[in-house]
């Protein structure tokens, strides 16, 4: 027989196709591989399209800057190794009109610029934008618009530069590398770096940010960066895509982790399949194992032929999820598609290999060990039926399967602590549901006992193996649970949180109003009959010490804090504290606060990643200016009222001598949008930020990602129904056994029917109760801790769910157990004998 195993495993798998279990089998490892496979190439292309995009926000791949002129052997070197450069540099400096003037960043830059991105322009003030063709070319500024509305200026007016005088030639809508955020003072200016020596703007001692922007080969990046690292100085910095994309695209990011979460929950489920159908086709086959044992096959040769079908069956299926999660990661970027960045990257190799190896740790983890009893069975089983292998340990069984479930978890997530967290949570949570569950069978068994024939014959087989039956309703329940999180939170919790919003939610944010326009513009404010907040001063600062030590010594990367400490925080003064803010420690300024006192309250969260203590002195650069502080309090803050807060608010006059805007919001109703036309030509250094738009798209994004993790949860549902069926399956020759008996006893084909559907309605009922159960404690636990949102029950669900799962999962065991009442008794009966 040694030459002949793979042609008899061909021939008997052949034979063996028209079982059902196989089936089962191979559906359950197509849904695996098809979900893991779509849900790869989606986040795979999703994390190369922010890279991209981090470029572009980077305006090159690579970026060095230092506050004085650069070595002239970088670029010497970039060259050299073939990198595409462009050379920038930034200052600020008065920009003078034909009466006025005003203070603005000037970024003068060289041919070629932007290596990533574009820049776009506009030829009048509220005029359609355009991608820019180049740079200015020279002689020619492009301005930002409200430099032009401050000034009055407009396409072919002059500005003067330093001591050059330049021609205005377009209105600069976007800069994909611009610095700063909402609170930037000055407008933007651009210009050729061929004007930059004739304005005699930059001397020595000037404040001047020098930058070199590189592009090319991933490679040739990678060694120039080697190159690099050892000649900066403490002055420069070398800024790449991966140091940049941290701050970048973090919503789409949680929101590729977040379906890989959900998708888990699928290829488990069919994992679950997978096992049950494997255990059913290793028991149908004791005894083709014992009579090849008869006939002279070894125990390694049996197992070789059940393992090469087992491996075929592998193949077949995980070729057929490839190319269906090939197809299925379309529809996810067609549902994401205003989400995404623009041209994604075409798809990979990467989560090719990613699919198939979920295919093989499915395979081995779930269907391997029952298919070991194969290799188990003795000969004289032709003669002695009951001679059965002993069971695998217990062990082996879960060991594997606990094993396989925690590499597909680490696969999804690629964090090893999550896997680690959800792995043993879940198996806590599944225990707890599990016993739920049980109680829920055995109460509703006792309350059956005195119902009709058909009720007691449903419940009865699934009290006759609970545990099996609770682990039914457990995976069903969990499914369904899914699925009403996300109805709630589809349906409700945007409702619910819009509510709790008062009538007079600001909708506009009002930033760079200058401070001596401030009592002009509160009053402008309320003549068009706008709802205000308070206006406060704001300047931009960076926390550089702590108890004199520096602060990126003290805080741990990738934290609250170390995100805080690498950019400027936008800081500001008050007297009394916000209404919406609480002190968690310490107490505000005390009545008694000298005049020269310098104080800071800092927000909890922040404080607790800096591991700030109450009196700590702190150190911040602002201004160009040192200016120390000693902790006063920490405030718990609410972030999402669309008021100004702050993590840093400092006691009043401790930032007087600092340049300052003024930030503030305000609500005004939608009709009235049209005085801000009027509040915009009366300041024109203000930006307004509308919080309307924010809200729709917010709205859009929660509409969209839901959207598409109802898509995964639909695979969800028909991993599911593998489960189901595999159960099934699995009982399936008892089941026939016992409908043979129960028709020769007398029983009819109706009542037989009546009793699967009650059997399967029970436990669809039975799950949909759990699923209610955990989606209502999900949700209060979301509402309460995470959301700060008031809950109530949904009672309407506690119906509609339970009845849903029944309907559901009685017509589909129904459908499934239709032999048992097909089959003639007769033959049934001599079968089993």
């Amino acid at each position: 027989m040694r030459n002949s195993t793979l042609p008899l495993a061909a021939r008997l798998l052949t034979r063996e196709w028209r079982a059902g279990e196989l089936r089962v089998l191979v559906m359950a490892l197509i849904i695996a591989v098809l979900v893991s496979t779509a849900i790869s190439f989606f986040t795979d292309r999703l994390q190369r399209g922010m890279v991209s995009r981090a470029a572009e926000f980077l305006g090159a791949d690579m970026v060095i800057s230092s506050r004085s002129a650069l070595p002239p052997e970088f670029l010497t070197q970039a060259t050299e190794r073939g990198l595409n450069s462009v050379e920038v540099v930034e200052f600020s400096s008065m920009m003078s009109g034909a009466d006025d003037m005003q203070l603005s960043s000037v970024k003068a830059v060289s041919e070629g610029y932007p290596l990533r991105g574009e820049v776009r322009i506009a030829s009048e003030l509220f005029g359609e934008e355009q991608p820019a063709d180049g740079v200015p070319p020279p002689g020619q500024l492009w301005i930002e618009p409200r430099l032009a509305s401050y000034l009055e200026l407009n396409a072919g007016s002059r500005l003067d530069v330093g001591v050059s005088n330049l021609e205005v030639g377009a209105l600069l809508t976007h800069e994909p590398d611009r610095a700063g955020d909402f609170y930037s003072l000055t407008p933007r200016v651009l210009m050729n770096m061929a004007d930059l020596q004739a304005t005699n703007v930059v001397q020595p001692g000037s404040r001047v940010r020098y930058s070199l922007l590189l592009s090319g080969d991933e490679n040739v990046l990678q060694s120039y960066a080697q190159w690099l690292e050892p000649q900066l100085q403490d002055n420069q910095r070398l800024t790449t895509v991966a140091d940049d994309n941290q701050q970048i695209g973090g919503a789409l990011d949680r929101a590729g982790q977040f379906l890989g979460l959900a998708s888990i929950a699928a290829v488990v489920l069919a994992g679950v399949a997978v096992a049950l159908s494997a255990s059913r086709f290793a028991t149908r086959h004791f005894d083709t194992s014992a009579l090849l044992r008869c006939l002279g096959a070894s125990r390694r040769k049996v197992m070789w032929i059940f393992i090469i079908q087992l491996a075929c069956l592998g193949l077949i299926a995980t070729l057929i999820g490839l190319v269906l999660g090939w197809l299925m990661q379309w529809g996810l970027v067609h549902l994401l598609r205003d989400l995404l960045p623009p041209n994604l990257p075409d798809v990979g190799l990467k989560p090719l290999l990613v699919g198939a190896a979920t295919g093989l740790i499915a395979l081995a983890g779930f269907a391997l060990p029952p298919l070991l009893r194969l290799g188990q069975v003795a000969p004289l089983r032709v003669l002695r039926r009951d001679l059965a292998p002993l069971p695998s340990s217990g062990w082996l069984i879960y060991g594997l399967a606990l094993g396989s479930l925690s590499l597909l978890m680490w696969q999804f997530t690629g964090n090893l602590r999550i896997t680690l967290a959800v792995v043993f949570g879940g198996a806590l949570a599944a225990l707890l549901l599990g016993l739920l569950a049980l109680a829920l069978l055995r109460l509703t068994g006792s309350r059956l006992r005195n119902a009709s024939l058909a009720w007691r014959l449903g419940s009865g087989q699934l009290l006759k193996q609970p545990a099996a039956a609770a682990g039914q309703i457990l995976a069903f329940g969990l499914i369904l649970m899914s699925m009403v999180v996300v109805l709630i939170m589809r349906t409700e919790l945007l409702d619910t949180w819009q509510d709790q919003l008062p009538a007079d939610t600001p909708n506009h944010f009002a930033l760079n109003i200058l401070p001596t326009e401030a009592d002009a513009f509160a009053a402008a404010l309320e003549r068009i009959g706008a709802a205000a907040a308070p206006l406060y001063p704001v300047t931009p600062g960076r926390l550089n010490e702590i108890n004199n030590q520096p602060v990126r010594d003290i805080v741990t990367k990738d934290s609250q804090g170390e995100r805080a400490i690498s950019r400027d925080l936008s800081l500001t003064s008050s007297a009394e504290m916000a209404s919406d803010n609480a002190l968690s420690a310490g107490q505000w300024w005390p009545a008694d606060l000298a005049a020269d006192a310098a104080l800071v309250s800092v927000e909890a969260e922040l404080a607790e990643s800096l591991g700030l203590e109450l009196d700590d002195l702190l150190t911040f650069v602002i201004g160009g200016q040192i200016v120390e502080a000693r902790v006063s309090s920490f405030r718990e803050v609410n972030w999402d009222n669309f008021t100004p807060n702050f993590y840093m608010i400092f006691s009043p006059g401790t930032l007087d001598n600092m340049p300052t805007t003024i930030l503030t919001s305000f609500s005004l109703p939608v009709e009235q949008r049209d005085a801000l036309r009027e509040l915009t030509r009366e300041f024109p250094a203000m930006t307004l930020l509308e919080v309307e738009a924010i809200l729709a798209q917010i709205r859009d994004i929660l509409a969209q990602v839901t959207l598409a993790v109802e898509y995964v949860l639909a695979f969800v549902l028909l991993a599911g129904f593998t489960v189901l069926f595999a159960a099934l399956q699995s009982t399936l020759d008892n089941r026939l056994y016992e409908g043979a008996l129960l028709r020769t006893l007398g029983a009819r084909r109706p009542l037989l029917r009546q009793a699967n559907l009650m059997e399967f309605a029970l436990l669809g009922a039975l799950a949909g109760v759990m699923a209610i159960v955990a989606a209502e404690l999900i949700t209060l636990l979301l509402y309460r801790f995470a959301l700060n949102l008031e809950w109530s029950p949904h009672y309407l669900l506690w119906l509609v769910v339970p009845l849903s799962g029944a309907l559901l999962i009685g017509c589909a065991g129904a459908l499934g157990t239709r032999a048992v009442v097909r089959e003639s008794p007769m033959r049934l009966i001599n079968r089993g004998a």
